[in-house]
């Protein structure tokens, strides 16, 4: 028993050596500001944007609430994580003993390559215990992954939730654009419609030329045809937002018309260092990398023997009626296994896991750059976004003007119809413009605030978060 408990105290002790290299989180040396961030506005070290402020519509936020309970690649990642933190059950479990039953009967003559006189039987039943010492840390390395694996998929249900927010919004603002051109189109066509008829009527009475009459037919048939391609449009964006909504194909509610929809506060950008901290993607890119660097541990402790003991106690019969009359039995060894000539494979096993390791730490690298990137585009979207949508604003005020004053001409008989077609056309054509770049311009910001890393997905989680700190 004393030999028993010296061995058990030294393997306790030996366990706690670990193969492998710790990790440690990548230096990295962001910029100090971003790109196109505008240099006046203070830099506040952290920021948790609330998105029901960004985006002042009571609909949008009731889509957004039932897209983040409904759709179906959030309760993938849900599911994702769950089936994470199983792993880590799983791998955890091979720390600590394990307790099986063994049992067995056996009648007859034959006795190991030969036959008995005598018809021989017996039983046994017995409960083992077995433990692989974990003298190189392979199953702390192995547990050390697996918790980072679950990390890494609890980021990545951020990542969803915030890349499905980002998409309802943008979509809900493209689905609010195409709503504004329809009824451009539709505006367009009763005004065109009003200008044939009043035309048609000059040339039954010989007051203007047959080609007047064909130019206002074509013109009208513009406006028409635009009239099925923006409504073609509306139903396939209402398709897509059901979906991410976790809806059949259904028509979609909407609220204010997009150019009565108010325009997103000033986010700031906070700190460069700070987003790397709040995106969740690099802290999956993170977390990845740690469960990766853990893996070389795992490998180079499968260089290394592994010694495991087991223990067995019980009763077993010489009759296999009296098996609980009889005497105990028990037993207790060590076994040790390890490799010595292998071809060098668990020597490449290692070099396999320390590439994937600074294939992680590139991914890593790489996502970092990719935030930098995304942030400086949504800054720069959303600075010449907004002059190019103050000159066309003018543009199609002067268009209105412009079409308005060449009626007057041409029925003066000052001008030709020629300038009433190219006004029109001018002014179709600016009003499109227009409701495309104010559904750019909000979206702009709807690409700042992903890029940022989002902030609270509801009152509730801020509250509670809030609640927390207190």
């Amino acid at each position: 028993m004393f030999r028993t408990i010296v061995v058990i105290l030294m393997a306790m002790l030996l366990s706690a050596c670990m193969l492998g290299p710790d990790f440690q989180k990548p230096d990295l040396e962001p910029p100090e500001t971003f790109r196109f961030a505008d240099s006046k506005a203070e830099m506040a070290e952290e920021v948790n944007l609330k998105w029901w402020e960004l985006f002042s519509d009571p609909i949008l936020a009731s889509l957004v609430h039932t897209a983040l309970q409904n759709n179906l690649d959030v309760k993938t990642a849900v599911s994702r994580i769950e089936e994470a933190r199983a792993a880590l059950g799983f791998s955890e479990a091979d720390l600590y003993p394990m307790l099986d039953i063994q049992g067995g009967a056996q009648v007859g003559n034959f006795i190991g390559m030969g036959r008995s006189d005598t018809t021989d039987q017996s039983a046994y039943i017995a409960p083992v215990l077995s433990w692989e010492i974990d003298f190189w840390g392979k199953y702390r390395r192995s547990n050390e992954s697996a918790r980072a694996a679950l990390l890494a998929s609890e980021y990545s249900l951020r990542t969803i939730q915030i890349g499905l927010i980002a998409e309802v919004v943008s979509t809900y603002y493209l689905l609010l654009d195409f709503n504004q051109r329809l009824a451009l189109s539709r505006f367009t066509l009763g005004s065109r419609q009003e200008s044939l008829d009043i035309i048609q009527k000059r040339f039954d009475r010989g007051i203007i030329p047959e080609i007047d009459v064909n130019q206002a037919q074509i013109q009208k048939e513009i406006a028409v045809a635009a009239i099925p391609l923006y409504q073609r449009n509306i139903a396939k964006t209402e398709n897509v937002l059901s979906i991410l909504l976790g809806q059949y194909p259904q028509a979609i509610k909407t609220g204010q018309e997009l150019h009565l929809q108010p325009i997103p506060p000033a986010i700031p950008v906070g700190l460069p260092s700070t987003t790397l901290e709040r995106r969740p993607d690099v802290s999956v890119a993170l977390t990845q990398l740690h469960s990766q660097t853990a893996k070389i541990g795992v490998a180079e402790a499968m260089r290394f023997p592994a010694i495991s003991l087991t223990g067995l106690f019980g009763v077993a019969s010489a009759e296999l009626g009296g098996v609980t009359d009889s005497g105990e039995i028990w037993s207790a060894g060590a076994g040790l296994v390890g490799p010595i000539f292998n071809w060098n494979k668990n020597i490449r096993r290692v070099d396999i896991e320390e590439e994937r390791t600074r294939q992680a730490l590139l991914n890593y690298e790489t996502v970092v750059l990719q935030a930098y990137r995304e942030v400086a585009d949504a800054l720069v979207e959303i600075e010449t976004l907004q002059e190019q949508l103050i000159s066309v604003t003018r543009k199609n005020d002067a268009a209105k003007n412009a079409n308005k004053l060449s009626k007057l001409r041409y029925d003066k008989g000052a001008t030709s119809y020629l300038e009433v077609l190219d006004t029109e056309r001018t002014l179709f054509s600016v009003g499109l413009e227009l409701s495309e770049l104010e559904q750019q311009y909000r979206n702009a910001y709807v690409k700042l605030y992903k890029a940022l890393g989002g902030g609270w997905l509801s009152e509730e989680e801020m509250s509670e978060s809030e609640t927390t700190e207190d």
